[in-house]
């Protein structure tokens, strides 16, 4: 079964967590049968190993991680891959797939741009 983590840097205030937690609920109503959690690389829980723990719980064999990060700067050049490298030696047994970070999707950046120039009322 594919799991999905949806990863973001983290914040102490609780209400920057919302959007990241939307973006999960959207994964959860587009699929119901992939479980999916949120995890963060600091100043939030859960972080990525106790989301991934709770995936492998619920049965997930394939994970694959969605970093909200608009661009590649050091945590998603850096500290993601040697959490995906820990992750994978603790869990042979489960493919672990870490995704484009958000911002480098052409798909991400034309809906913003979209966004951008649409009228409004």
């Amino acid at each position: 079964m594919r799991g999905v983590i949806v990863f973001a840097h983290g914040s102490r205030d609780p209400l920057w967590r919302l959007p990241v937690e939307a973006v999960a609920a959207q994964i959860a109503r587009t699929d119901p049968s992939a479980p999916v959690a949120c995890a963060y690389l600091e100043l939030s829980e859960p972080d990525l190993p106790a989301a991934a723990e709770r995936l492998i719980a619920e049965g997930a064999t394939h994970i694959r991680v969605l970093p909200l990060f608009f661009g590649m700067g050091k945590h998603a050049r850096e500290d993601l891959p040697q959490l995906m490298i820990d992750l994978a030696t603790q869990h042979p047994d489960v493919r672990f797939e870490q995704l484009a970070a958000a911002g480098e999707d052409p798909r991400l950046t034309a809906l913003l741009a979209r966004i951008a120039l649409e009228n409004t009322p």
